[in-house]
């Protein structure tokens, strides 16, 4: 054992697969130290070793001083996830077991995010989850957290945004800066909770008052802890770096500027990192080039630009801004695709026959110059409507634009021979006014354009991911598990019910399976309860240094390319493979690139979920927002959760609410988690997933970010809105 860090997690390694081992008894750090024939100097570096995968998790020290497994002792390691009402779960490292279920009597002192050692106290059953008790905190969570200020007398307390935090923090007046209440607040936990006591804390800066405009999302960025401001030193070295591509930069690289190429986004994008040329070969075939904004040769491995965006991992779309991965001057400047300027690439340029298959590629350094930057509106106007007006203004593209939607079905239609699955939800984007106030939610438009360049990308990331599985160089793949066994086994139970089996759910499943019952179920009257659920059956998607495959686009191979600009692991995997074009991957390169490929992926997938939460946090805050101007108003929804306390309804605009129980005082309604329903005891009244219903909206809550409903009948709703004209 060494001080490389390489060693130390290959020696952690080796100590797990020691305890692993079927015939392993608890033992003693001597009895360790002799079964591993170490010497002084290596036992102190076993001892450290230890006391890390202690820290980890990854294993326990018993009362006498034995180390084993936390399995060993009916332990299992996790993060907390705390409720409102005090009891939690236990969300395990190990993403193929289910969370445990922790009592509020059972918390001890835990607050929500921290890491935890818990024992199992129940074991999990058909009927039940796992129950267990809180014995260890092994890491607090964030010691700083954003919540609400309220002011007493000679203290205050802060009440956390999110509800998960069960308890108050303790404010002493002293360390209250002024705030008064009302007042959003960054608060730093002082004194940690014990079991009878809230936690105490310090206020570090107060954000705005909750009624001032753009103070709800700035919260929802200091909760996040997004990082807002880049560093002096990172926006010292992008002065530096010219507006214009230089002609010095060119050479070297295939000039495709003669090119007829096109950049094809929403109206409203501002980074415009992958653009297409099109052409139909004599031999039948097209030729399909997909151009991404060479963005590493502007931002150097370990430079502080490189850094910075390591650290962000992602840009973070909210709804009234973007937080970018990369400084605008990059972002919007010099990386993006602006049409009518030089700009440099990295291109994959496909011949593709007329069943979809690439015969031909190759992947290439360019500089390329766009003709036309052209919106999905405008795309779908020539193929769909052919509008006149927008052919002849694009009139020297019609014939591209054309072909392009033929080639794109052709590749549509062979992913879902494949398997590929795909769910037809209907998604929303919240407008808002200058002020940020939410004052609109409208349908995003999916249409051919959309469908063009949703197809060509996906067959770029597959071609590129092939090409380096095969070369088996240092690369980061987009993975996607198959479904837990677990959960397929419940939706093949659920979907029994109507008529419909899952054909491999007693087997290793495949894509085809899940994609068959989505296609068996369209405009059946049970089509969206079994999608949502399907849809929940499924693992997240992440990064891994392995190609693992993509279980939902049913392909063996997959990346994250096109989108430099915006995610960190498509950058790092355009400097992988530039090494190896400008053949720089020598040994010692592709030893440290391997080397970093497992840390880059997680941290890449780690900073891609906080931004996923962040962006469903300012989406919810904001619909929330526009809703609480329709209190009273009736609506048609369809029930897309039940729990014991509830049943959550979706209405057409997407916003989604709570008809709590307290609220069905009609009956005393029972739940059936199995069958995703709630009876009533005595009228036997059933609530189902997937089911019409009718709500009336009778709160709305900015403070907790909450919708809440109640069940009317539909003469009722009817009445409502004629009263109050308008149509459900």
């Amino acid at each position: 054992m060494n001080d490389n860090p390489d060693m130390d997690k290959l020696a952690k390694d080796s100590i797990i697969n020691l305890l692993s081992d079927k015939d392993y008894e608890p033992m003693k750090i001597k009895e360790l130290s002799l079964v591993l024939n170490l010497d002084k100097e290596e036992r102190v570096r076993l001892e450290n070793a230890l006391e890390h995968l202690i820290e980890e998790g990854r294993i326990v020290r018993t009362s006498r001083g034995r180390y084993a497994k936390p399995e060993t002792y009916n332990l299992i390691a996790g993060t907390f996830q705390g409720h409102p009402k005090g009891f939690g779960f236990l969300i395990p490292d190990d993403s193929d077991k289910n969370d445990v279920f922790i009592p509020s009597d059972s918390v001890k002192d835990a607050m929500h995010k921290d890491r935890i050692m818990c024992k199992i106290t129940r074991p999990e059953s058909e009927e039940k989850r796992a129950e267990g008790k809180v014995v260890e905190i092994l890491n607090r969570g964030p010691s700083q957290i954003v919540g609400r200020y309220e002011a007493n007398d000679n203290f205050g307390f802060v009440v956390p945004d999110d509800v998960k935090y069960s308890r108050d923090i303790f404010i002493p007046k002293s360390k209250s800066k002024g705030a008064v209440t009302g007042h959003k607040v960054l608060v730093e936990v002082t004194d940690w909770a014990k079991e009878r006591r809230n936690p105490d804390g310090q206020i570090i800066s107060i954000i705005g008052h909750e009624n001032d405009p753009g103070v709800d999302i700035l919260s929802v960025i200091y909760q996040y802890d997004l990082p807002v401001e880049f560093p002096d030193e990172v926006m010292e070295l992008v002065e530096g770096i010219p507006s214009e591509v230089l002609e010095i930069e060119k050479e070297g690289r295939e000039d495709l500027r003669q090119l007829p190429m096109v950049t094809i986004d929403g109206e409203d994008a501002k980074d415009l990192d992958d653009a297409i040329s099109f052409e139909k070969l004599d031999n039948g075939n097209y030729r399909l080039g997909v151009h991404i904004a060479d963005v590493t040769h502007y931002v150097k491995e370990g430079s502080p630009i490189d850094k910075e965006a390591y650290k962000r991992g992602t840009s973070v779309y909210l709804v009234d801004r973007v937080i970018p991965m990369l400084p605008h001057k990059l972002s919007n400047g010099i990386c993006s695709l602006n049409a009518g300027v030089d700009r440099l690439a990295l291109s994959c340029i496909m011949d593709i026959d007329m069943k979809g298959n690439v015969v031909n590629h190759r992947i290439i350094e360019t500089v390329i110059n766009i003709d036309r930057r052209m919106s999905y509106t405008d795309v779908n106007k020539i193929i769909t409507f052919k509008d006149p007006e927008v052919m002849e203004e694009y009139k020297e593209f019609v014939n591209m634009f054309e072909d392009m939607a033929s080639l794109a079905k052709i590749l549509r239609r062979k992913r879902k021979r494949r398997g590929s699955i795909d769910f037809d939800f209907e998604e929303s984007k919240v407008i808002v006014d200058d002020k940020g106030r939410a004052i609109d939610i409208v349908s995003y438009d999916r249409n051919i354009a959309t469908s063009i360049i949703e197809e060509f990308m996906l067959l770029t990331n597959e071609t590129i991911a092939e090409d380096y599985f095969w070369q088996d160089k240092p690369f980061i793949y987009r993975s996607h598990e198959e479904p837990a066994t677990e959960k397929i086994e419940t939706l093949a139970t659920f979907i029994h019910n109507f008529g419909y089996k899952i054909k491999g759910s007693q087997g290793k499943i495949h894509p085809k399976d899940l994609q068959k019952i989505l296609v068996d179920i369209e405009d059946t009257a049970e089509e969206n309860i079994i999608s949502r659920l399907v849809l929940r059956s499924m693992k997240q998607a992440k990064y891994t240094k392995e190609c693992e495959g993509h279980f939902g686009l049913a392909a063996k191979y997959y990346t994250h390319f096109t989108s430099p600009i915006r995610r960190y692991p498509d950058l790092q995997i355009h400097r992988n493979i530039k090494y190896n074009l400008n053949n720089r991957l020598n040994d010692k390169i592709e030893s440290r690139l391997k080397a970093q490929m497992p840390e880059t992926a997680k941290q890449s997938s780690v900073r891609e979920r906080v931004a996923e939460e962040a962006e469903r946090e300012t989406v919810k805050l904001k619909k929330v927002e526009y809703m609480s101007q329709f209190i009273g108003r009736a609506y048609k929804g369809v029930i897309t959760g039940i729990t014991s306390w509830g049943v959550y309804v979706e209405l057409p605009n997407t916003v989604e609410g709570l008809v709590h129980v307290t609220e069905m005082d009609d009956d005393y309604y029972i739940h059936d988690e199995e069958h995703h329903q709630l009876i009533g005891e005595r009228t036997k009244k059933t609530y189902r997933l997937g089911d019409t219903a009718y709500v009336q909206l009778i709160k709305t809550s900015m403070e907790n970010r909450t919708i809440d409903f109640t069940f009317i009948s539909e003469n009722e709703a009817r009445d409502i809105a004629k009263e109050e004209g308008y149509n459900l």
